[in-house]
């Protein structure tokens, strides 16, 4: 884990309250725990709002390890969701750390629902790089609380801190889930497909009877797609990220479509035991605002596991991404099979990783 300036900074009262936006896999969280743990008689707990179930369980299972009489009570809630189940002004501390927050959108949404959680008096710390945005959301804080301190740059990150002096109307606590969703999750409501999934819907090819997964749904077109065509198959769409999962549930509820169900999962782990006739991805390449292939070579590599020995995957990719080599180390047979001078999709077939049931 990185080290954080949360770490360094942030000191607790025996028995806070802290809310953790979106930022679960932050070293904070399980020195937070200890601080607060020691006290566990005064009351202290700490709710992880998280999106990325991946990072949650990360968390947990860190939490986990400490002793149960020095663990402070620990709840979770969906990010996206906060605002709908949770009273208001209820949290001493909040924090978020920008480096875990996918978009803009994300990080503002942070901040909204700081400024409903938090108890008159209560403080929310943002730890950030300039490249991240962390200026700007200094600026945005000024706006939510009136006042904005910097309390320590390191390395091109600084800490910032804004106090809730008066509790107020939250700025946008009663945004209904549909347009939060909307906001969070690209295309969602506007039925928007993005050029990479629109080359890939082109190149896929769908039988009636297909057992079918899409590993990182996003808000479902793609699965959605692939169930109107394997009409007497299955389609199964899981995703890491909570706020995903509700938009692409939506989306299926409208369909109609009985044929697919959406779970939460990171990477294929709510799958393993099961196997697949055709497995597709549109996978991201950028992780915290660093550009990775980490998260598509897993994907690659937990396909080859999940399909059947005939059985089909694809993947649509930005043509700089260099997949190939790991396509290769997982499957017999890879070829280009559509795209544009911009992205590919590859299908690839004959898993050597295939592992029986």
């Amino acid at each position: 884990m990185l080290q954080s300036l949360l770490c360094d900074t942030v000191q607790l009262s025996t028995g806070d309250s802290l809310l953790v936006l979106n930022s679960a896999w932050d070293p904070f969280v399980l020195q937070a725990a200890q601080q607060l743990g020691a006290h566990s008689e005064q009351g202290g707990k700490i709710t992880l709002a998280e999106d990325n179930i991946g990072s949650l369980q990360v968390a947990l299972s860190a939490l986990n390890s400490l002793p149960s009489e020095k663990r402070p009570h620990v709840q979770h809630v969906p990010f996206h969701e906060y605002t709908l189940h949770n009273p208001m002004a209820t949290m001493d501390v909040a924090v978020m750390n920008l480096l875990y927050q996918p978009s803009n959108a994300w990080m503002l949404h942070g901040l909204e629902v700081a400024d409903y959680a938090l108890k008159p008096g209560g403080r929310l710390y943002v730890e950030g790089a300039k490249d991240r945005g962390i200026l700007t959301i200094a600026k945005r804080l000024q706006e939510y609380f009136g006042n904005v301190e910097t309390l320590e740059i390191k390395k091109g990150h600084r800490l910032v801190c804004s106090r809730r002096d008066d509790r107020g109307q939250p700025t946008n606590g009663g945004i209904s889930r549909s347009d939060r969703l909307e906001m969070l999750i690209p295309g969602f409501a506007k039925g928007n497909l993005d050029e990479g999934t629109r080359l890939l819907l082109e190149a896929l090819e769908v039988f009636l009877t297909d057992e079918a997964l899409d590993i990182g749904c996003g808000a479902g077109f793609l699965g959605i797609h692939i169930a109107r065509r394997a009409g007497k198959g299955h389609v199964t769409m899981v995703d890491a990220s909570l706020a995903a999962v509700a938009a692409a549930q939506c989306m299926v509820e409208k369909s109609g479509l009985t044929n697919v169900e959406v779970l939460p999962s990171d990477g294929t782990q709510a799958v393993l035991s099961r196997r697949f006739d055709l497995v597709v991805t549109n996978p991201p390449f950028h992780l915290g605002g660093t550009q990775t292939t980490g998260v598509a070579e897993r994907f690659i590599r937990e396909a080859a596991q999940v399909l059947r020995p005939r059985g089909r995957f694809y993947l649509v990719a930005n043509r700089f991404l260099k997949y190939e080599p790991t396509l290769r180390a997982c499957f017999r047979t890879v070829e280009e099979v559509g795209g544009d001078t911009r992205y590919k999709v590859i299908r690839s077939e004959n898993a050597l990783l295939h592992r029986s049931i």
